[in-house]
């Protein structure tokens, strides 16, 4: 098999195999762990067999996943909106803005509200304050364009910071350990009222960008490109960054910043599939979750009983596969 006749096989059944993949990783990656833990047991519902793998592993799987498929969308809208394969779903400053809301929470010494942990509301908080900046510092004569996007993105990004590090060097010992394990960025078991909350979230949003998939598609070329079929590109624009961001802080207000996945998954899927974003952002989706919910399976069996956080063994994986793609001398083209 040729490798265009390769490409084509995989084009046709892109979406099955992902699908697959990402179903696969949500029954088996639970079973994944420090422990075994038998079948037989949580059959029978004995403890703590059955506690273990319904209130801890099933849990932080289907967080995984579903934040990771987040994530890695988000990053293939963004890359399509400023044309850009290097761009994650941090370039425009909502995980800056996510990371100080919650950094804030922690330095204050709040826990819960009526039952919520407050770093999910301060993330949230914090990732919508910036986007209503940044939209409104984008904003040109009524007009939004990628490239003011960036730059109010990275000045953001550069000023949420900057104060993450004047609060960090502010409180105790106890609290700076705490602002740095959330900015490290981990999957921890959550209840399944907040996942199922994360998930609805996640799937509207994510449903809405693949309904205007060919309209990506346009943008990806350029916006006069896109302007001259028709797509009001400002629009277009603002509603992506809008449901992007919506992405990204419903992700990391319960998982805290995660890099790299929104990266990898994209040039991957987009180099080996296909860059028709009709394939490309399902792709996206299903496997970046499954890259995720892995990482966090290798984190749990890699040093225990201690366990790494599913954002550092990302990173441990993402980085040397960044500094290969550039060792390769692949170029790294404007999408």
């Amino acid at each position: 098999m040729t490798a265009t006749q390769q490409r084509s096989f995989l084009a046709r059944y892109s979406v099955l195999f992902s699908l697959v993949v990402f179903v696969a990783a949500a029954l088996l990656l639970p079973w994944v762990g420090a422990g075994p833990i038998s079948l037989s047991r949580v059959l029978q519902h004995q403890a703590p067999d059955y506690e273990i793998l319904l209130q801890l592993r099933v849990s932080r799987t289907l967080l995984a996943l579903v934040a990771g498929g987040a994530l890695s969308l988000a990053g293939t809208l963004f890359q399509a909106m400023l044309r850009d394969a290097l761009a994650t779903p941090y370039t425009l400053g909502i995980s800056a803005g996510a990371s100080l809301g919650a950094v804030a929470v922690i330095a204050v010494g709040w826990e819960t509200f009526f039952g919520i942990p407050v770093t999910w509301i301060g993330a949230l908080a914090g990732a919508f304050g910036v986007l209503i900046l940044v939209i409104g510092g984008a904003f040109r004569q009524r007009q939004i364009s990628a490239f003011s996007l960036l730059l109010t993105g990275i000045a953001i990004n550069s000023i949420c910071a900057a104060f993450i590090l004047i609060v960090g060097g502010t409180v105790g010992i106890a609290r700076s350990f705490s602002i740095t394990r959330w900015l490290i960025g981990s999957i921890d078991a959550t209840s399944y009222t907040s996942l199922a909350a994360l998930a609805v979230i996640v799937f509207l949003a994510s449903g809405l960008i693949l309904l205007q998939a060919r309209s990506w598609n346009l943008l990806a070329v350029g916006e006069r490109w896109a302007a001259s079929r028709g797509v009001r590109v400002g629009s277009l624009l603002a509603q992506g960054y809008i449901l992007g961001s919506i992405l990204v802080a419903g992700a990391i207000a319960l998982t805290g910043p995660i890099g790299f996945v929104g990266l990898i998954v994209p040039h991957l899927v987009r180099s080996r599939i296909s860059p028709d974003h009709r394939l490309l952002m399902p792709c996206s989706f299903l496997l970046g979750g499954t890259l995720l919910a892995l990482c966090d399976a290798l984190g749990r069996i890699i040093m225990p009983p201690s366990e790494l956080p599913a954002g550092a063994v990302l990173a441990l994986i993402g980085g040397p596969y960044l500094v290969w793609v550039i060792r390769q001398r692949t170029p790294v083209e404007e999408i």
